[in-house]
């Protein structure tokens, strides 16, 4: 399986005129070696060629068996020089989009005759479109994630009551939950916001309490077996106002027309500008003010967006959010989002709560 992915990698250094490929990514190289290594501040480099793949790495993070060569370095070493001696001269290397400048800079000023282009593009375009594991690594996660929405929900049904409960609380909830289900790292923080505070759409979670007749986001997610799940739903604690009912209706539509609109030879685009159209004819337009989705998988968020600016096109295996929203500030925010999986035919929608008003 990871050869495949290497060869389809290279494929696309091919396509795109690159000698050799530069991978610092960790998801990346998780995903063209199935080692995870997060190295903070040092350098991890997977040097790709045609014919050659060696993993760079400090010493401080030994593999016991690993596919292809490794070269260990230690702090004492100077780690571009380590890194040189696996590319040759003049040539076009690609470069990954998250390096560390202060790494590009001293490799450049070391070979001053190659060609430094983005690279990332040649991993991206193969990670694009998921294999079968992948996508049932990506099913169990959504399913564990719906068993947790379900149990936060009822966490906030009993203790809401009482007056004391805090966002930072039902945050923590979250994070216990997920545990007692064995998926001990989450895709990103848990977001839930109470009240005005849901008309930021990366509220930070605060000990803001939960009264009567509010409005609640959470937005959750945990990584199983290397995949990320993500959701949000929208509910309202207490007697909802007409004006939260309408604006409920329009992002539950909008979501629900735009997963509609997903099958295989749909631009990204045109999904978004579905979800948009919806809520702009509803006369929320301006208060919708993010692109309808992105790509997920080892990453939370990976290439390609669901957005109007988007030029990628639906193809079977692709897993993305659609995610609509309307964030009224000062008052309350509704955004609800699925995961989809482009099929043959259409696609399938990985989770499985309630979208309805609660």
């Amino acid at each position: 399986m990871v050869q495949n992915r290497l060869e389809r990698v290279r494929a696309r250094m091919a396509h795109y005129n690159m000698s050799h490929l530069l991978v610092s990514s960790p998801d990346a190289i998780f995903y063209l070696t199935g080692v995870e290594i997060h190295p903070g501040e040092r350098l991890l480099c997977l040097s790709i060629s045609q014919t050659e793949c060696t993993l760079v790495v400090s010493a401080l993070f030994p593999l016991s068996s690993f596919e292809f060569p490794v070269i260990y370095f230690k702090d004492t070493e100077n780690v571009i020089e380590v890194l040189s001696q696996t590319i040759h001269e003049d040539q076009v290397i690609g470069v990954d989009k998250f390096w560390a400048s202060h790494f590009l800079l001293k490799l450049m000023a070391k070979r001053p005759n190659s060609q430094y282009v983005v690279g990332s593009p040649a991993v991206d375009d193969v990670r694009l479109c998921k294999d079968e594991i992948e996508i049932e690594h990506m099913r169990r996660a959504s399913l564990i994630n719906d068993q947790v929405m379900r149990e936060v929900i009822h966490y906030i049904e009993t203790e809401g009551a009482s007056g004391e409960l805090t966002e930072l609380m039902v945050q923590k909830k979250v994070i216990e939950i997920n545990a007692s289900l064995d998926v001990h790292e989450m895709s990103f923080t848990p977001t839930v916001c109470f009240g005005k505070n849901g008309a930021e759409p990366h509220h930070d979670v605060d000990d803001t309490l939960l009264e009567p007749n509010s409005a609640v986001v959470i937005d959750i997610g945990g990584r199983v077996d290397g995949y990320c799940s993500d959701m949000t739903r929208s509910f309202f604690f207490g007697t909802p106002s007409e004006k939260y009912k309408e604006v409920y209706q329009l992002v539950l539509e909008a979501n629900k027309k735009a997963i509609a609109a997903v099958k295989p030879g749909v631009k990204l685009s045109d999904i978004d500008q579905i979800a948009r159209a919806v809520i702009e004819e509803g006369g929320y337009g301006q208060f919708f003010t993010h692109r309808t989705g992105h790509g997920i998988g080892i990453n939370v968020h990976e290439f390609p967006d669901v957005s109007g600016t988007s030029d990628s096109v639906c193809e079977p295996g692709m897993i993305f959010s659609i995610e609509p929203g309307i964030y009224l500030l000062g008052e309350f925010g509704v955004r609800i989002e699925d995961l989809v999986c482009v099929t043959e035919n259409g696609c399938e929608v990985l989770n499985h709560v309630n979208k309805e008003l609660l």
